[in-house]
């Protein structure tokens, strides 16, 4: 679906030049490896994710992304436990914006999956998880940051346009569902509007 971006012209740069979003909260994962390409940043996916499932807050999704979670805890951690995945981004309940790896690095989102007919897409995507499921709405909070975030990305890298910003489940659509239904594509293309006429 396409989505009206902000004008980049006048955003103050919000990512620095490790590839870090100033506004976050820097949380390092070990789940991450060098890009092919560098230059090759052209897709935005959006993910959502909740551990346990179907509960939010907590520090269950941090300790999962850096490999800690204690499989204990909670009868499903014992599945997820030995996978070694990770999201640039999380995006909590209360717009609180966690960054796990820097955007200059290949964070393990994807999965096998394709889009415009290209395979891997964990090379050249940026991979955004929002705290939620399929079936909970998501917040204005978490809207407004990922509005947020999506100029400050688009605007560091402009291969992003509106038509290469997609969800995790039309790059894999035979293994995932999320952001699912509950995710408002056109609340989603409103805030980024909203944002350009306030620039």
């Amino acid at each position: 679906m396409a989505i009206e971006l902000a004008s980049t012209t006048t955003v103050n740069k919000q990512i620095d030049a490790k590839g870090w979003y100033k506004a976050a909260r820097h949380v390092p994962s070990p789940h991450f490896d060098a890009r092919p390409v560098q230059q090759d940043v052209s897709l935005l996916v959006i993910h959502n994710i909740s551990l346990p499932p179907g509960q939010f807050g907590g520090p269950h999704i941090e300790a999962f992304f850096q490999g800690t979670l204690d499989q204990d805890l909670h009868p499903f951690f014992k599945v997820i436990k030995p996978m070694r995945v990770s999201a640039h981004c999380l995006i909590r309940r209360c717009g609180e914006v966690v960054q796990f790896v820097s955007f200059k690095h290949r964070a393990w989102h994807a999965g096998q999956s394709s889009f415009a007919g290209r395979e891997r897409c964990n090379d050249y995507s940026i991979g955004i998880e929002l705290e939620g499921t399929e079936f909970t709405s998501y917040t204005q909070q978490q809207y407004q940051s990922l509005s947020t975030l999506t100029r400050a990305i688009t605007t560091d890298y402009p291969q992003i346009t509106s038509q290469r910003i997609t969800g995790h489940q039309y790059i894999a659509p035979l293994r995932k569902t999320d952001p699912g239904l509950s995710f408002d594509w056109v609340r989603y293309r409103a805030a980024m509007k909203l944002d350009q006429i306030e620039k």
